[in-house]
């Protein structure tokens, strides 16, 4: 686009090429520029270039019955004129600058055609209906050139006009210039609203885009966050047992020999250093409030407390019923925190975004893997606006992605919606003493 060239011209600063070099090259560029496409039915996109194409043949028709009927000129290169005139105005739509100085050498032609047979009052060089014929062209560089640029079109078309009146402008005229200035200058008017307009659209457009974007990662790290920090509540507690563990063992055997008195002082020092350090890059995400959840002296919650969960959601007004399948059993906690989590979450979906539906939460334990299922029926009544941000599926995507499980959410034929994870018993990577913990 031209606003793209014309700041590649001014340079960062604005100052490394003079104004009037950056307008001069502006004026004589002759590239292609199309109007700009706009977000609607690609029928109604072709609505400005059918309304282009019908003002072109009714000006080049009216031009030449004008020329013909009024200042009775019946050349046959007339009529060649005229179609340049109506087919200047076609070609704006996709060079505005070129089709421009088409259109204002085909009216000096049509000026110079029509100069000797000017009667008394009649306009020179422009015909009453050449200045509207004209002024489309205008409008049509104006909304796609800057405004620098937009001045210096109408600028030249009138400075064109005065000194053709002043050099040989014919005796029983009448001037055209103040016409000219009038005219050329609302269509160029006109043209800069119209573009200032669909601009300042656009830029609203991509900031909004921004914005949503912005939202939705700055969602996305305050989720990740508040996973951290569980996972520093979890790791942390581990890496003190190994550590006390360590610390003990000597104390467990007769006559520990003094291999296995150091191999186990350094793994209780290699435990210290490694909480440590975990402290120490993600300490900073911890909460100092007391009564937050991640604070460490509250403990994580599992699949034992869904019931107290589930409690809480009836009496906020769902039908809620719970199903486990299989042999209940403790899991690692990173696995029990997720579980619990996406099961308050879908939860908490449903409360928001289904009021008075049948929710129906299931769990089953298989030998490897741990299915969840939270469903509601089609709501009863209609959901209140949502004040939250909207990434809640986002959240449950990402603690099932971290322990190496999936999730699935989705509308159910019924109207409803439903939400399943898999989460894996036994994580990849997950550490030695968890493993012991559910064996």
């Amino acid at each position: 686009m031209n606003e793209q060239r014309e700041a590649a011209a001014e340079g960062p600063g604005g100052q490394d090429v003079p104004a009037v070099r950056g307008v001069a090259r502006q004026l004589f560029s002759l590239g292609r520029d199309p109007l700009p496409p706009m977000k609607r039915p690609r029928w109604l996109n072709r609505l400005p270039h059918a309304l282009v194409v019908y003002v072109a043949v009714l000006f080049g028709f009216l031009t030449l019955t004008q020329v013909q009927d009024h200042y009775h000129v019946n050349d046959p290169s007339v009529i060649v004129l005229c179609l340049f005139t109506g087919f200047s105005i076609v070609a704006a739509m996709f060079r505005p600058v070129a089709a421009w100085w088409l259109g204002l050498v085909t009216y000096g032609f049509i000026a110079a055609a029509i100069h000797g047979h000017v009667g008394w009052g009649q306009t020179w060089p422009w015909t009453p209906i050449g200045l509207f014929a004209f002024a489309p062209l205008v409008l049509l560089v104006a909304l796609r050139v800057p405004p620098k640029v937009t001045a210096a079109v109408v600028a030249v078309s009138v400075a064109c006009t005065g000194i053709a009146e002043m050099l040989f402008k014919p005796e029983r005229s009448q001037s055209s210039a103040v016409g000219a200035l009038l005219v050329f200058g609302f269509a160029g008017l006109l043209g800069y609203a119209l573009r200032a307009t669909r601009l300042a659209r656009g830029q609203l457009v991509v900031q909004e885009t921004l914005t949503e974007e912005e939202r939705a990662r700055r969602t996305l790290l305050e989720e990740r966050s508040r996973i951290a920090r569980e996972l520093h509540d979890v790791v942390a507690h581990h890496m003190s047992v190994i550590s006390i563990q360590a610390q003990v063992a000597p104390h467990l055997v007769e006559n520990p020999s003094p291999e296995l008195k150091e191999n186990l002082a350094g793994i209780r020092q290699n435990a210290l250093e490694a909480l440590t350090e975990l402290r120490r890059v993600l300490g900073v995400l911890r909460s100092e409030h007391a009564d937050d959840p991640a604070n460490p002296h509250h403990p994580q919650p599992t699949l034992a407390e869904l019931d107290a969960l589930v409690d809480n959601v009836r009496a906020a007004g769902l039908d809620v019923t719970t199903e486990t399948a299989g042999i209940r059993r403790p899991l690692t906690p990173g696995v029990e925190l997720t579980a619990y989590r996406i099961v308050q979450e879908a939860l908490s979906n449903c409360l928001r975004h289904a009021p008075g539906s049948r929710v129906e939460v299931g769990i089953a334990y298989g030998p490897r893997e741990l299915h969840l299922c939270v469903a509601n029926s089609a709501p009863t009544r209609p959901a209140p606006p949502s004040p939250g941000a909207g990434h809640g599926l986002l959240g449950m995507r990402e603690r099932a992605g971290m322990l190496g499980g999936e999730l699935a959410a989705g509308p159910r034929p019924d109207g409803g919606y439903e939400v399943s994870a898999v989460l894996p018993m036994d994580p990849p990577g997950g550490s030695v003493s968890e493993k012991k913990k559910d064996a």
